[in-house]
C-alpha cells in the first residue's frame, strides 16, 4: 500500500480560518485559500515575537514556497487559529510545528490591517494578536516552511528596515514597533 505525504504548507491551505469582525468576534469561518483571495476577508490570526535574554529578536525567513510573501524576513512565527481551535492552543501548535520549540507565551496587543502580495496576488487581511516570549537556544526550524532565521539586535533590525523595507514582511512592519515598545517599558 502506497502513502501520499502530503507537506503542511498544502494541509494548510484547506484549513478553515475564522472570519471576523472588526471587534474579533467570530462571524464564520471560510477555506485559508479563499480567505486571501479577491482582496482578503477578516480573519483571526496572532504573530509571535521572541527574544533571548540579550533582548535579540529571533527572525524568520519566509520560505520561497510559501503561499504568500516567501522570502521576506518576518517574526519568529505567524499564523492562523483552526476553525475550532483556541487561539493560545494554535500560537503553541505552529511555534512548534515551524521553529521546533515552545515556550510560555503572553498576548500584548492585536491590531488590523490589509497587505497585498502582488507576487502571488493574495491579500492578507488579519485581526493580528500578537504574542511574545522567551527563548535562548537555536530553533529547529521547519525546512519546509523557513529557508533561514538568525537572532537580531533591535539596533540593528531597526536600521536594515528603514533601509530596506521591502526585505520585511508588511504585518512585521507594522508591528515591530510596539513590540519593542513593549520590551523596553
Amino acid at each position: 500500500m502506497m502513502t501520499t505525504l502530503v507537506s503542511p504548507e498544502i494541509s494548510e491551505l484547506e484549513d478553515e480560518l475564522i472570519l471576523v469582525d472588526e471587534n474579533d468576534h467570530c462571524i464564520g469561518s471560510l477555506a485559508k485559500q479563499r480567505a486571501h483571495e479577491d482582496g482578503g476577508v477578516l480573519h483571526r490570526a496572532f504573530s509571535i515575537f521572541i527574544f533571548d535574554r540579550e533582548q535579540r529578536m529571533l527572525l524568520q525567513l519566509r520560505g520561497e514556497n510559501k503561499y504568500h510573501f516567501g522570502g521576506r524576513w518576518t517574526n519568529a512565527c505567524c499564523s492562523h487559529p483552526r476553525k475550532g481551535e483556541e487561539l493560545s492552543a494554535a500560537a503553541h501548535r505552529r511555534l512548534r510545528e515551524e521553529m521546533g520549540f515552545d515556550v510560555p507565551l503572553q498576548e500584548i496587543f492585536s491590531f488590523i490591517y490589509r497587505a497585498h502580495d502582488a507576487r502571488s496576488g493574495l491579500t492578507e487581511h488579519e485581526f493580528d494578536h500578537v504574542f511574545v516570549g522567551e527563548y535562548s537556544g537555536d530553533p529547529q526550524p521547519n525546512r519546509d516552511e523557513i529557508d533561514g532565521w538568525k537572532w537580531v539586535s533591535l539596533a540593528e533590525l531597526r536600521a536594515d528596515i528603514d533601509a530596506q523595507p521591502e526585505r520585511y514582511t508588511v504585518w512585521f512592519r507594522l508591528s515591530v514597533g510596539r513590540v519593542c515598545d513593549w520590551l523596553a517599558a
